[in-house]
């Protein structure tokens, strides 16, 4: 299947896309690590990239879509991909329809994961993470033996500058903002599934399953 997946902060898309890899045998495509990848790599698209990402400055549009492009011809990408990350406008949605038509691919589905504000800010501000090793943890869901204190190394938790319930709250206005059009976008293409994540990841994934369990996958040899 060829897939595309959204979600604002929180909603779950990091516990969902390993589940959609796995079961529909498509490829976990991740714009953000296919950039760390290109730049690690030192290829020419990510020469060109580092260069914005090091100014702090967005990576261009055409470049992303290069990227993508050159990621969706690898042979491993033949039997169905899971794109995150990527489109985030109009723009890059309209690239991406050029470059699939290019290679005779049509996507199967976009699929939104939503969930009220409430619940996504009460998730991302519970996070907390361990300042020596890394390890994620949650006050109410995945609490550590002893409060402030990783099970793992001993580290000290914090929370992160940008997980703080304010922060969030404009975390999600951008989303929003960016993503409302994307979402018509695909709805008026007869693409969107639209799934809540405020459930478990186990429930989730079976309404995803549910809703994909429907669709008619296209030919695309």
């Amino acid at each position: 299947m060829y897939l595309i997946i959204m979600g604002p902060p929180g909603a779950g898309k990091g516990s969902q896309a390993p589940l959609i890899r796995n079961s529909y045998g498509a490829v976990h495509i991740s714009s953000g690590d296919m950039f760390r990848e290109a730049i690690k790599l030192g290829t020419p698209l990510g020469k060109l990239a580092k260069g914005y990402i090091e100014k702090g400055e967005l990576v261009p549009d055409s470049v992303t879509v290069n990227m993508v492009k050159e990621r969706i011809k690898l042979p491993d990408c033949q039997n169905g991909f899971l794109l995150d990350g990527f489109p985030r406008t109009i723009a890059q949605a309209e690239a991406l329809d050029a470059v699939l038509k290019e290679r005779k691919i049509k996507l199967d589905a976009a699929i939104e994961i939503a969930a009220d504000d409430e619940i996504l800010i009460r998730r991302i501000g519970g996070r907390r993470i361990c300042k020596n090793c890394g390890a994620t943890y949650h006050i109410k869901n995945i609490p550590p033996k002893i409060e402030g204190v990783c099970d793992v190394c001993g580290g000290p938790l914090y929370q992160r500058k940008d997980d703080d319930p304010e922060t969030v709250k404009n975390r999600l206005a951008v989303y929003y903002a960016q993503t409302k059009p994307l979402l018509e976008y695909y709805e008026r293409a007869g693409l969107l599934v639209s799934v809540c994540g405020a459930d478990t990841v186990e429930d989730t994934f079976k309404l995803i399953q549910e809703r994909l369990g429907g669709i008619k996958t296209h030919d695309n040899h």
